[in-house]
């Protein structure tokens, strides 16, 4: 499988065309980013930079982590073929962090949507934390309209082994779209300079 390499401007300018071309401040108009930590942390901060403030406020970004690649790689390093392993957390949101949902127009934010398994793990998780807040305040489920849609910064073109439902799927962003490439981000470069000129061929 042939390598694309990615630059830091690349990445910048397609969140800015992404959020413009997506209407996302006038139509989706978020107010929290939860941010799949690893890939999703640097897009994040740049998104930040086009998302409106709210209440005089930047976007405030919180963060969750799941582990699958690795344990995927692991897995493979050691004779087998990994396809059994699943997604497992490794960091979650708090109590507080969690209360603060109900009401909110989330926008989950990763890399890439691959294989779509984390990205299908995280939302059916905040959905049902989400649901679990509505319980405990008396609500019924979705009573609280929350919001929870998602941002990417490539949509490899390609079958999934997961699904998201419907309508997190009305508010799926893609800054990009493309074929199944593997993709060589530059956070995970040792020397920037050389990654940027290949980014550039």
């Amino acid at each position: 499988m042939s390598k694309l390499y990615i630059s830091y401007n690349q990445i910048h300018a397609s969140v800015r065309n992404a959020v413009e071309r997506y209407n996302i401040n006038s139509d989706f108009k978020p107010d929290l980013m939860i941010t799949i930590t690893g890939g999703g942390l640097v897009p994040s901060r740049i998104l930040r930079t086009f998302l409106d403030k709210r209440n005089d406020r930047n976007v405030p970004i919180q963060a969750i982590g799941l582990t699958l690649y690795e344990e995927i790689e692991l897995a493979q390093a050691n004779g087998g073929t990994g396809e059994d392993i699943q997604v497992l957390k490794t960091q979650w949101l708090n109590k507080d962090e969690l209360s603060m949902l109900l009401g909110r127009r989330i926008l989950l934010v990763d890399e890439v949507d691959d294989t779509r398994q984390t990205l299908a793990f995280a939302v059916k998780e905040l959905l049902a934390d989400i649901e679990a807040e509505e319980v405990k305040k008396g609500l019924k489920p979705g009573e609280s309209n929350t919001q929870l849609g998602v941002f990417v910064l490539h949509n490899k073109i390609k079958p999934k082994k997961r699904d998201l439902p419907s309508a997190i799927m009305k508010n799926y962003f893609a800054a990009v779209e493309m074929p199944d490439q593997w993709l060589v981000y530059p956070w995970d470069a040792t020397d920037i300079e050389e990654h940027t000129e290949k980014a550039s061929i």
